[in-house]
């Protein structure tokens, strides 16, 4: 029996740590064994890889570097975490995936479509997540929001603009792809917006 396959997708400060709990405990209280990962990281050498992505010794890298550092953690994510879980019937809820990728090293970065669906293929076939909820907000809320909890890392530090290049690089995906994504007002109080994942996962469960 093969498992499921979900990503939390959505920019700095929508609340994806805080939900992430909540779709576990959903999809447990359904009967469904889950398995929690992230990217990059999820494995003991991708979470050196995201230490580097993330951290401010490299704050020049380029651009090509940082792509190709993604899809090496997920190379290894897919190989030791992904694919065995998935295959043993797991569920499998990922914190980001390729869809990040797309949105951060294509839109906020500027690397064409073409040169990360090339890695993308390369790396996970046709392996795709079965939904994908995409927490959605304003720039300047998330960036609020994720200003109040640490010290921003390399990412957090770019500038709104790159933050809106990349919101709306996931609204296109959403838009690309209707049948697997579920795009959430992540501006609405807790309640709201876990009631809305909650309808969005008593969906797809009911269609499994």
């Amino acid at each position: 029996m093969k498992g499921r396959f979900i990503t939390i997708e959505g920019i700095e400060g929508v609340g994806k740590t805080t939900n992430l709990e909540f779709i576990r405990h959903t999809l447990e209280a359904a009967g469904k064994p889950v398995v929690v990962t992230r990217e990059p990281g999820g494995t003991p050498l991708g979470e050196e890889i995201r230490s580097l992505v993330l951290g401010h010794r490299d704050d020049g890298m380029a651009s090509d570097t940082e792509l190709l550092l993604m899809f090496a953690a997920r190379a290894e994510h897919l190989a030791r975490v992904i694919r065995p879980a998935l295959e043993a019937g797991q569920w499998v809820l990922s914190d980001r995936f390729t869809d990040a990728t797309y949105a951060y090293q294509g839109g906020g970065r500027g690397i064409i479509k073409g040169r990360i669906s090339v890695l993308e293929q390369w790396v996970q076939g046709d392996l795709q997540p079965d939904l994908t909820l995409l927490l959605d907000l304003p720039v300047t809320l998330g960036l609020t929001r994720a200003g109040r909890r640490s010290a921003p890392d390399r990412f957090e530090s770019e500038q709104t603009a790159f933050f809106e290049r990349v919101r709306q690089a996931y609204l296109a995906l959403a838009a690309q792809h209707p049948g697997r994504y579920r795009v959430i007002d992540a501006s609405q109080p807790l309640d709201v917006v876990q009631h809305t994942i909650k309808h969005a996962l008593s969906d797809f469960l009911a269609a499994s």
